[in-house]
């Protein structure tokens, strides 16, 4: 049984892999991980409960500061706040009161000791529980460094290098906590009740409880718990939460109601077409919560090599005392730059800053509608090269209308529908559902139904044989053909909307230098007319499922990065295909959804663009991180080994640089990907 719980407290993602390994080590636990980023831990264990209470025991050891908790708020982070700063200023006090008045031997030891473990009892502790454990890491390197000043009587340098420390991972928690907040916001859509009709009164329940096809009202002020179909009352609808979109929407009888909205005025009462674990609510936040887990190869690289990191640096630093103290034949000045090696080197700035730019570009993208299922597909859409667009329900609004029918053999055009119903009164093809709709009356059953793959269906009726499709392939429109006995009788011509903001979405990423391409099974001409219309380079007709696989499959082959954008089912293998795979609206297929890498909620295709530019913002401050924090680290490191800078200095290189690293991490979470095309409007 899986079990999901919080943990507040964790300094860094090292500690957090640290007791991750050791909680895989307890008995009856398995599959434990711990997200540093989202403050989570799952486990599986068939005894939960049990489990639970030793997993508890171990955090107490290894990280004392850190909480675990299941339910409701935690109280506790203010009030360790205000804890960790009364702590530090009295050891800060003490340590300028010893280092400025002149005393006795013995109460300046006593007061230098004291002031020491009030700055700095946290770090002394980890560090030694973890190296208990056989694990060294940051705290380690600290604890030596401070140990080291005081034992060659660098005894201010001892006491700033931990109050700096100190200082720092308070401001680099805040800095944290303040980007986790604001991603946390995306995941708390989930409505807490709704409102449902039972024997003509409202009852008040909770939404897992609402059964398929249930009536459930919804009053001003409140969130749309599940997905449905809008019986009665018109309002407006804020899905800011949901799709990015400032603008209210209106919704009225007839119209579909995702679930995460929030009704401005009025009040509705809904069909619910979904449960609560199959609404959109319930996607989006499973969404959100997984995509930690499929993680970049620079975040996965970082993480590797951080393991062994910090016991490379122990061993180089001992080395450099060896080097200095055999040149200069001083032991204390050896044993003060090898203090500073270990201080620059701590692997904070990498291992804090790198998962959280991502996690903050997957949090930006979440907020603004685009659902991107983990960090190697924010990667992924930052090198893409190519974007290719299935045409029906992508480019185009997906809901046809009828044009023009034709009768060969002296049927009404009521008959043509008709009959052209009966076969397609089962499919879910947009096509399918323009002809249904169009029809009067209930549609009868019908016998022997046999599915041509990329043409159409066979059907009997009144022992006659039918066939309702396509066969012509010369026909240059959009048109389902009808067949009695294999003569044609009749044609059905249908046209469908070109949503507005394809154009916008193809205009853009050509001029971010993306290419684009249509791949559609409709004929040529009518292709071509949209790639036209909408701007896109270039366009492929009448394709057949496999066929469309098979051209991003030779792209791929040519070395092109390529996306795919497509809504349906028959899209899914060419999905699964593309480098990156776009699946246009969180309530389309199933199977889409599934294959996709990256979920488009509101059907928008400007999303795309939005996706790309925030990948390619991200993936900067990535390496704007990277290449300050090594930049820096080596600069220090150079000076410090030539003795041209001394321990305060090396604080700030580890403390003061990851502080910086992770500020610059929160601008990915901040970052506009349309505004620069709203300053254009607005000249």
């Amino acid at each position: 049984m899986q079990s999901k719980v919080k943990i507040v407290g964790l300094d860094c993602p090292n500690c957090a892999r640290s007791l991750q390994n050791e909680i895989n080590k307890l008995e009856g636990i398995t599959n434990a991980d711990i997200e540093f980023v989202n403050s989570s831990l799952t486990f599986e264990s068939e005894n939960p409960e049990e489990a639970l209470m030793s997993i508890i025991s171990l955090t107490k050891k290894l990280e004392p500061h850190a909480r675990i908790y299941t339910e409701g708020k935690d109280n506790k982070n203010r009030k360790g706040l205000i804890i960790d700063v009364m702590t530090l200023t009295i050891g800060i006090i003490l340590g300028i009161i010893l280092l400025t008045c002149s005393m006795s031997k013995w109460l300046f030891w006593s007061l230098y000791v004291t002031s020491a473990l009030l700055l700095g009892w946290k770090t002394y502790l980890k560090a030694a529980n973890l190296l208990f454990k056989g694990i060294i890491n940051e705290n380690l390197l600290i604890t030596i460094s401070v140990v080291g000043a005081s034992v060659i009587s660098e005894h201010m340098e001892g006491l700033m290098v931990i109050a700096l420390y100190s200082i720092g991972k308070i401001f680099e928690g805040l800095a944290v906590n303040k980007s986790r907040n604001s991603i946390e916001k995306l995941v708390r859509l989930q409505p807490e009740f709704a409102n449902i009709i039972i024997d003509g009164k409202e009852k008040r329940v909770k939404p897992e409880e609402v059964k398929l096809g249930s009536t459930i009202v919804v009053h001003a002020g409140e969130k749309i718990p599940l997905d449905g179909i809008v019986l009665k009352g018109q309002v407006l609808v804020d899905n800011q939460s949901l799709t990015g979109e400032s603008v209210p929407v209106q919704r009225k009888e007839g119209d579909e109601i995702l679930s995460g909205g929030i009704v401005l005025d009025g009040t509705i009462e809904i069909k619910t077409t979904s449960e609560q674990k199959d609404s959109t609510v319930a996607k989006i936040m499973n969404l959100v919560e997984n995509a930690s887990k499929n993680k970049s190869k620079t975040e996965t690289f970082i993480s590797k090599i951080t393991r062994w990191y910090t016991l490379g640096v122990v061993v180089i630093a001992l080395l450099v005392l060896g080097i200095v103290w055999i040149v200069t034949k001083n032991f204390e000045l050896a044993l003060y730059r090898g203090l500073i090696f270990l201080v620059v080197s701590c692997p904070c700035a990498f291992a804090i800053s790198v998962p959280l730019s991502y996690f903050s570009g997957l949090g930006n993208a979440s907020k603004n509608g685009m659902l991107i299922k983990g960090s190697n597909f924010l990667d992924a859409c930052a090198g893409l090269e190519k974007v290719a667009f299935d045409k029906t329900g992508t480019l185009t609004t997906g809901k046809f209308e009828i044009k023009e029918v034709e009768s060969y053999n002296g049927l009404s055009k009521e008959e043509i529908i008709y009959l052209c119903a009966l076969g397609e009164q089962n499919s879910l093809h947009p096509l399918a559902k323009a002809v249904c709709a169009a029809c009067k009356g209930d549609l009868e059953k019908v016998e022997n139904i046999h599915e041509v793959a990329g043409e159409g269906l066979n059907f009997t009726y009144q022992d006659k044989e039918y066939f309702v499709g396509r066969k012509d392939k010369n026909l240059k429109t959009t048109t389902i053909e009808l067949y009695e006995n294999n003569v044609k009788i009749g044609q059905i011509e249908l046209r469908d909307m070109i949503k507005t903001s394809s154009r916008l979405a193809c205009e853009g990423l050509n001029g971010i230098g993306i290419k684009t391409v249509l791949l559609s099974g409709d004929n040529q001409e009518s292709v071509d007319k949209v790639a036209k219309e909408i701007g896109i380079n270039e366009a492929k007709s009448q394709l057949l499922p496999q066929e469309k696989y098979e051209y991003i499959k030779t792209c791929q082959e040519n070395g092109e990065k390529i996306g795919y954008v497509g809504d349906g089912i028959n899209d899914a293998p060419s999905l699964t295909l593309a480098n990156v795979g776009f699946s246009m609206g969180i309530n389309g297929s199933p199977a889409s959804i599934e294959a996709s890498d990256v979920v488009i909620v509101d059907d928008n295709p400007q999303k795309i663009l939005s996706a790309i530019k925030i990948s390619r913002y991200t993936r900067k401050i990535v390496w704007e991180n990277i290449i300050l924090s090594a930049l820096v680290k080596v600069v220090v490191l150079s000076l410090g080994a030539a003795g041209i800078t001394g321990m305060l200095v090396a604080v700030f290189a580890d403390v003061g640089v990851t502080l910086l690293a992770v500020l610059n991490s929160m601008r990915a979470l901040k970052y506009n990907p349309n505004r620069r095309e709203k300053m254009q409007k607005r000249v």
